[in-house]
């Protein structure tokens, strides 16, 4: 992969919350990565029935993700009501009723112009991620050393993320997403992972390698 498409996606993935530009609105957005690569958001009206709409992660500032996003809605009792379910996992309850998935058309990263195919953000562990969720989420003493471990590694304070009873909430190739009490906390994989058993190898390294981050 280009090392600049893949600095994209690890940028994506590391901030799920944002800016949503739209009809000359700006508000603020948290997403989640649908296993085929759609961004799910729950959404005012305006936004489902907007025409030109762009995403800024996480703000508007030179550095940030800019992506050009076609809005589906979501009704959430249909079949993608998963989607919905998926985001609640992540961010907790929902500031609007409606729900929209967003593909994404083109992209702008660092004085670099993506197109949409650079953006194949398929997950091939969706199959095996709520097996995984459920065992890591069985020690959650181990998940919290992992945490913790990373917040360090950012230089950061682990109560930035309230650590205390991380839960792990999505896993792709690219790495685990723990959520904390105030908020979501990526911990990245490199390289990436191809399967269950990987990931599970992963996360008992992970563990050992934090076993003194208390």
């Amino acid at each position: 992969m280009d090392p600049i498409v893949a600095e994209a996606h690890a940028h994506l993935r590391d901030h799920l919350q944002g800016l949503i530009l739209f009809d000359g609105e700006v508000r603020p957005i948290r997403i989640v990565v649908a296993p085929d690569g759609r961004l799910v958001a729950s959404m005012m009206v305006a936004m489902l029935t907007a025409g030109d709409v762009v995403l800024h992660l996480p703000d508007e500032d030179e550095d940030a993700l800019q992506l050009m996003v076609t809005i589906e809605p979501i009704d959430e009792h249909g079949p993608d009501g998963g989607l919905a379910d998926r985001w609640r996992i992540h961010h907790g309850e929902p500031p609007d009723v409606r729900w929209g998935a967003m593909t994404i058309d083109a992209a702008r990263f660092r004085g670099y112009f993506l197109d949409a195919e650079a953006f194949a953000l398929t997950n091939p562990l969706a199959a095996d991620e709520v097996a995984l969720c459920s065992e890591a989420n069985a020690d959650i003493a181990g998940l919290r050393r992992i945490a913790v471990a990373e917040a360090r590694r950012r230089g950061r304070p682990p109560a930035d993320w309230g650590l205390e009873a991380p839960r792990l909430v999505g896993v792709d190739p690219e790495g685990f997403d723990l959520r904390g009490s105030y908020g979501m906390l990526r911990v990245p994989t490199a390289p990436p992972m191809t399967d269950a058993a990987e990931a599970r190898r992963r996360l008992a390294d992970l563990r050992e390698q934090a076993s003194g981050g208390d």
